[in-house]
């Protein structure tokens, strides 16, 4: 076994490892099947910018199928297993993986904020082939960067712990072609997304303080606020989600590229915990659509027990259930309340998956 894929940690962290990876992987799986399932079952109500929910899904629970059984068969090994041929595709899984997901965490924050306050009567702006048009770019924007390095510009190697395989971010040292194809990588596949990601939330944001403020003075809709502070609250995860999961892995990448010891500066326990965390953000989503998304709790009660599914809500014509309190109540403020409750269905719809990934491996 070539030494550069033997493992850099002590049996012990290497089981720790696989069985916290077996963890993710099986939450990951469920949780995201659950939410196709769901989809599936209800696909005649999907509106369109819920496809991009149900593409993030697909990332998930593609890079759980496709990476991590490898991983952690490996982890249990206390050496990679399949040399150079599984080093590269495993690269590949998660660059494609990686590049689709941040891009339709992208994608979705520009289609939320144009959306956002959109009256009834001027309708959806994106049709479902526009969506399904977007989702189709993604992919294909996804799998042209994954094949760069095959192509020969850039490269994937093994993490420096030995045990995975992303991007060959130490590369950046050695040549022009393994700068220039990294810095295009994190300028168009990070930068430009997140900064994408944290504007649109921002103007979302905006629009729904300024929309509320409209009728706060409004005796008849008391419930307005808490339904702000929700909304409020769902937007704050998606980004923080995205940060907290990925930031550390970024700064140790950051690291390995510009210290001049390369991928020898990180220790191998230092190297593989932000790997570790950032994995873990593929079953973070299905626990957001949960908490934040009255009908997806109810399909997934109804999922796992039929007669278990209560039968005291209701439903509005985009899928989600909602209180009798926070139906509109003022005839007065009806034309402000349809606009705001648009922008709140549009945005409790699309939640994804804990945002936004970054390129390369987890």
């Amino acid at each position: 076994m070539d030494d550069k894929y033997t493992s850099k940690l002590s049996p012990a962290v290497d089981y720790a490892a696989g069985v916290y990876l077996v963890i993710i992987a099986v939450l990951s799986i469920l949780g995201n099947a659950a939410v196709l399932i769901t989809a599936a079952q209800r696909k005649k109500r999907l509106k369109a910018p819920e496809l991009l929910s149900i593409n993030l899904a697909v990332t998930d629970i593609g890079m759980a199928l496709s990476m991590y059984p490898l991983s952690i068969s490996s982890a249990f090994n206390h050496a990679w297993i399949g040399g150079d041929p599984t080093c590269l595709y495993y690269g590949l899984m998660g660059m494609i993986f990686s590049v689709a997901s941040i891009m339709t965490l992208a994608v979705m924050g520009l289609v939320r904020y144009l959306v956002a306050g959109a009256t009834p009567e001027s309708g959806n702006r994106f049709q479902r082939s526009t969506i399904g048009m977007f989702i189709t770019l993604i992919w294909l924007y996804a799998l042209l960067w994954a094949a760069c390095p095959l192509l020969g510009w850039g490269g994937y190697g093994p993490e420096p712990y030995g045990m995975a395989c992303s991007v060959d971010w130490a590369g950046y040292q050695n040549s022009l072609n393994d700068s220039t194809f990294i810095m295009a990588l994190a300028v168009l596949c990070t930068i430009l997304p997140c900064v994408a990601i944290v504007s649109s939330y921002l103007g979302i944001t905006w629009k729904l303080h300024k929309a509320y403020q409209t009728i706060q003075n409004n005796d008849r809709l008391p419930t307005f606020g808490n339904v702000e502070k929700k909304v409020m609250l769902m937007a704050i995860l998606v980004s923080a989600g995205f940060m907290v999961s990925w930031t550390p892995y970024v700064a140790v990448s950051l690291w390995t590229m510009f210290h001049a010891g390369g991928k020898d500066s990180v220790t191998p326990l230092v190297s593989l915990l932000p790997c570790l965390f950032a994995k873990g953000a593929t079953a973070y989503n299905p626990l957001i659509y949960y908490v934040f998304r009255k009908s997806f709790r109810r399909e997934f009660r109804e999922l796992c027990c039929p007669r278990c599914l209560r039968t005291d809500l209701t439903h509005d014509d985009n899928g989600d259930t909602y209180d009798d309190n926070l139906r509109w109540q003022s005839s007065t403020a009806h034309n402000t309340g349809r606009n705001i409750r648009s922008a709140t269905t549009l945005v409790s719809h699309s939640t994804p998956r804990h945002p936004d990934y970054p390129t390369g491996n987890r």
